[in-house]
């Protein structure tokens, strides 16, 4: 399967700070690749980059086989992008946003028409077509910027953390949208804080750091990287978090994990079903009182820990303190 983007060595500097540290990034045709990592770690600055709106200092690229620095003029015809933020009129229709988006493609004003009525309806917009989208909910807005990145029906898409701010319900709508149009062909780069949003969409994640990919694969794959089966522990009194690392410590393929805020312990085991049961039997042993217990498998959340050092909530809730990739990149 070729690839529909290849990114190789890609540089960018602002003063001393390096947004992107010689980034590699493949993205075969007709797949999605997520580009997961923390505030700031450079996926808004390699969207960028590949959609012509950023000029990189050192490396290369190419996305639907055509240069991106040599031909960025030809490379727009054949790109569609939607960013953090919904780029809608709101003081125009729905209708009147994607007829305009049309135009400019140099569709024709009589085809232009027709693609936007075709989007509105494939994005379940068709009672709010004539309606000014000052009106409309975040999720709506959401939907009608994402239809505008597909008026001239690319073959390559970009979006960048699309479901940033929407509530849960527009969160699946908007992933419903996205499964149909990768099952059309389409091929997909999405950036993206969340781990479930990660783990439902791609094919492949590429997870960033300091403007680095410092590991890819699909989700199983990185998750093999962290181990196998982890018992997860909280227990009832911070005064049993001592000896319940005792109990667990002869039983860890690891190091135990402790999160004393939430009085939760995790430990990688191996045979999990048995060190599940052994390991109840000496927190009874112990006198350990147990909140609560469980056996399960790593996350994308434990892939971050261990890639990063940071914890994937920590990231994702820090973005509303910190100035965010889109401000200061």
């Amino acid at each position: 399967m070729p690839d529909a983007i290849i990114a190789e060595g890609l540089v960018k500097r602002y003063g001393r700070l390096v947004a992107l540290d010689g980034l590699d990034l493949t993205v075969p045709e007709g797949t999605v690749t997520a580009l997961l990592g923390p505030n700031g770690a450079g996926k808004t600055t390699t969207v960028r980059v590949l959609t012509t709106l950023l000029t990189p200092d050192a490396g290369s690229a190419t996305v639907a086989g055509i240069d991106v620095l040599r031909d960025p003029q030809r490379l727009r015809a054949h790109i569609g992008a939607s960013g953090q933020y919904a780029a809608v009129d709101e003081y125009l229709t729905g209708f009147e946003n994607l007829e305009m988006v049309g135009r400019l493609y140099h569709l024709g004003v009589q085809r232009s028409k027709e693609r936007a009525r075709e989007l509105l309806a494939r994005f379940r917009l068709t009672e709010a077509a004539d309606r000014p989208v000052k009106g409309y909910s975040g999720g709506m807005r959401r939907r009608l910027d994402l239809a505008g990145a597909l008026v001239a029906n690319p073959p390559v898409l970009f979006l960048d953390e699309p479901t940033t701010g929407l509530d849960p319900r527009a969160r699946l709508d908007l992933w419903d949208v996205i499964e149909e149009l990768v099952a059309g062909g389409t091929t997909l780069l999405l950036t993206t804080q969340y781990m479930e949003e990660a783990d439902r969409l791609a094919d492949s994640i590429a997870v960033i750091d300091h403007g680095r990919v410092i590991a890819r694969g699909t989700a199983d794959e990185l998750k093999t990287l962290v181990g196998g089966d982890r018992i997860e522990l909280t227990v009832g009194q911070a005064d049993d978090i001592g000896p319940a690392r005792e109990a667990l410590a002869g039983l860890a393929i690891g190091e135990v994990h402790v999160e004393p805020a939430l009085r939760r312990l995790t430990a990688p085991v191996s045979d999990g079903s048995q060190a599940l049961v052994d390991a109840v039997g000496k927190l009874a042993a112990h006198g350990v009182a147990i909140h609560d217990v469980a056996l399960r498998r790593p996350s994308l959340d434990d892939v971050f820990l261990m890639l990063t050092g940071h914890e994937a909530d920590e990231l994702v809730n820090g973005a509303a303190a910190a100035p965010s990739e889109g401000s200061s990149r």
